[in-house]
């Protein structure tokens, strides 16, 4: 079996260590067999003294958790303190002679870590190993629930003795670990704080507030893209968000939704690509890409697109919501399966999540574009997070066209990729929503309400009069322009106009403004 040394460093290619100490687990194994695989977002390494201090990127772990120097004994120190990173188990298992696989196992048969190993072996190469089944132990889950998140109910493998709880397929499974963070989001239970708001709300109120929320999130997401869309399409589109769930996931759903986003398909090839894709810009001299993401290649989009369908379905009442829908949305958005349209395609995979699994209240959608869009930075850097990495482990050249070939295998990066980071930042936004959005604008109608009953005791007039009424005073920040006093409203008298804007003032000073794309629908 490989011996699989380690030595203390201060640096793991190019990622300092807080002091010297030895990378472990599937640190020791990408350096020791030259893995090509982005860094796992968080390394595991054996300081050399007893009471080191950890960092967000390194685990430091005393002398006495030092693992055997053989591919077993990181492998197990791997499972037991990283859990388990399909990325690199993949390459790994690309790497090594099945063999050394076998020999792990045949040393501790009955052994939990080996059998995990043992069946994550065959389930990512579809190979079977030359040993017999595991016969009468007690079963394991293939993913430790304390460590990262996974089905509430896997189907046990009878050979291995294995509980499959993986959240997909060896066709597309991306993985979260448990974090704090992600722990305090869960224990909120933020679709039942959801349901006490609507739970309490006039139902045409209720109505009213999730019509808008529904536009705002269509038209946040065409925002987010550049575009300023018509008041027709941004409808169309918010139809569209709003339908979201109701039916099992397919791809002609999702190049059904494509022609919807697109509009105009004139110049646009609509359907999975059939050439090379990325993010990014051209060199104006020469008009070669420059990439900040490159997408899955052409070939492997068919099979990526039915593993990412998979999952969805798989996680449907099995996974958390929130989860499930950052895994099978960024994991979208990273294999950019279209020529264009991923982006509001990507957000749409959210509320078919989140719907899905029955996470928002009935006829209510979580406007997390808007809250998306409100946090526009932190979202390029949620992802950039993993294609920033990736992107030197692509091999292409550029096309006389302007597009890249991609030359080298790439599949992997995009059906195995840790999605916390993603996970978290999109807790976030399902948060903001609902701490935010949600009784924010039941707050903002119930008082409109209370204006209009008390406008209409000032002086008398149609709804549609006092709701452009309304709109100057809050473009005016409460007072009336000359122009709406000479034009629409010149018939109030002074004393009525300033009974109005003390009343506006009363009822919505101190008022949260909202977000550019909720001023524009409202």
């Amino acid at each position: 079996m490989s011996d699989v040394p380690t030595r203390s460093v201060t640096d793991f290619r190019g990622l300092p260590l807080s002091e010297r100490a030895a990378p472990s687990g599937y640190a020791a194994l990408i350096e020791r067999y030259d893995l090509p695989v982005p860094a796992p977002p968080v390394l595991t390494a054996i300081a050399e003294r007893h009471h080191p201090v950890s960092t967000d990127r390194w685990r430091m772990l005393t002398p006495r958790h030092a693992p055997a120097p053989t591919l077993g004994g990181h492998l197990e120190f791997a499972l037991k303190w990283e859990g388990v990173d399909l990325g690199v188990l993949h390459a790994l298992f690309q790497t090594i002679d099945a063999a050394d696989v076998a020999a792990i196992v045949r040393a501790t048969p009955t052994g939990a870590y080996a059998r995990r190993l043992w069946f994550l072996f065959e389930w990512l190469t579809g190979r079977r190993l030359d040993l017999p089944d595991a016969g009468k132990v007690r079963a394991v889950p293939a993913l430790s629930p304390d460590q990262q998140f996974a089905l509430a109910d896997g189907v046990a493998s009878a050979r291995h003795r294995v509980i499959d709880n993986l959240p997909g397929t060896p066709a597309f499974c991306p993985l979260i670990r448990r974090t704090p963070a992600l722990e305090r989001f869960v224990a909120r239970g933020l679709d039942g704080l959801a349901r006490e708001v609507v739970g309490r709300t006039h139902p045409d109120v209720l109505a009213r507030a999730a019509a808008f929320l529904l536009l705002s999130d269509s038209r946040s997401s065409f925002y987010i893209e550049g575009e300023r869309p018509s008041a027709q399409r941004a409808a169309r589109w918010g139809q569209a968000i709003g339908e979201a769930g109701a039916r099992p996931l397919t791809l002609a759903e999702l190049e059904h939704l494509q022609r919807l986003v697109i509009g105009d398909a004139r110049f646009v090839r609509l359907g999975l690509r059939d050439a090379g894709g990325f993010v990014g810009a051209h060199d104006r001299d020469t008009g070669e890409p420059i990439p900040d993401h490159v997408s899955a290649r052409a070939d492997d989009l068919p099979d990526l697109m039915a593993g990412l369908i998979a999952y969805a379905e798989r996680t449907a009442g099995h996974l958390d919501p929130v989860a499930a829908a950052a895994a099978i949305a960024f994991g979208f958005v990273y294999v950019h399966p279209f020529e264009d349209g991923n982006g509001r395609l990507h957000r749409w995979l959210i509320h078919h999540a989140l719907a899905r699994a029955g996470y928002n209240p009935p006829g209510m959608v979580f406007p997390v574009s808007a809250a998306i869009l409100r946090e526009i930075d932190q979202y390029r850097t949620v992802l950039e997070s993993y294609s920033r990495p990736l992107l030197p482990l692509i091999d292409y050249r550029p096309t006389p066209d302007g597009n890249v070939e991609v030359l080298n295998p790439t599949a992997a990066y995009y059906r195995y990729f840790d999605a916390t980071a993603h996970a978290e930042f999109l807790y976030r936004c399902v948060a903001e929503t609902v701490d935010h959005d949600l009784p924010g604008e039941v707050a903002y109608l119930q008082a409109f309400d209370g204006f209009a009953a008390r406008v209409q005791a000032i002086v008398d007039m149609p709804d549609r009069t006092i709701d452009l009424l309304h709109r100057f005073l809050r473009q005016g920040d409460g007072r009336l322009s000359q122009r709406a006093r000479q034009r629409e409203f010149a018939a109030l008298t002074d004393e009525e106009t300033a009974a109005i804007e003390h009343l506006h003032a009363d009822i919505f000073e101190g008022e949260d403004r909202p977000p550019p794309a909720a001023q524009d629908d409202r």
